[in-house]
């Protein structure tokens, strides 16, 4: 679990940078894909992950730039990602200007529990990344190339020089 501001600061700017990579990888087109009619669309979840940023930290007292919860999903990929870069810089802004690791100690109402705002930090964090994983999965069914996240993507092995493990 996140314990200070400064583990937050060096998590959430990887997780920033992971998220910049998977977005910029999105077209508008892509944005359609979805796993049947009934799941989130690419763009839907790309969205939701957005959102996600200022509705939940608003638990918590930070009022955060960009988009509000209940905004509509936007027509583009590039709108998309504005509002996640816009909302995810702020919260980095407000977290170091505003908190220091004693608050992350304060619990606050979070989904009809009480959550001190460190263990909050974190499920943000994963929230980001199991969403991410989501995308991955309908960016490869929109044909999409999927970058590396964690390490190489299939199609990156070879600028190792390496084939790509057997599935």
């Amino acid at each position: 679990m996140i314990s200070t501001i400064t583990q937050f600061d060096f998590h959430w700017k990887q997780e920033m940078e992971a998220t910049r990579k998977i977005f910029e990888a999105l077209t508008d087109a892509s944005l359609k894909q979805a796993v049947n009619a009934d799941g989130r669309s690419l763009g839907r979840l790309a969205w939701h992950l957005t959102l996600t940023i200022p509705e939940m930290m608003a638990k918590t007292c930070l009022d955060l730039d960009g988009p509000k919860p209940g905004d509509p999903t936007p027509a583009t990929a590039k709108a998309i990602y504005e509002g996640y870069q816009t909302a995810a810089k702020s919260l980095l802004d407000q977290i170091n200007s505003t908190w220091t690791d004693e608050t992350l100690q304060i619990a606050d109402d979070m989904y009809g529990q009480q959550w001190i705002r460190a263990y909050t930090l974190t499920a943000l964090v994963m929230h980001q990344i199991h969403h991410r994983g989501q995308m991955t999965v309908l960016m490869r069914q929109a044909g999409l190339k999927v970058p590396g996240i964690y390490g190489p993507a299939r199609e990156e092995w070879a600028g190792f020089g390496m084939p790509a493990p057997e599935v």
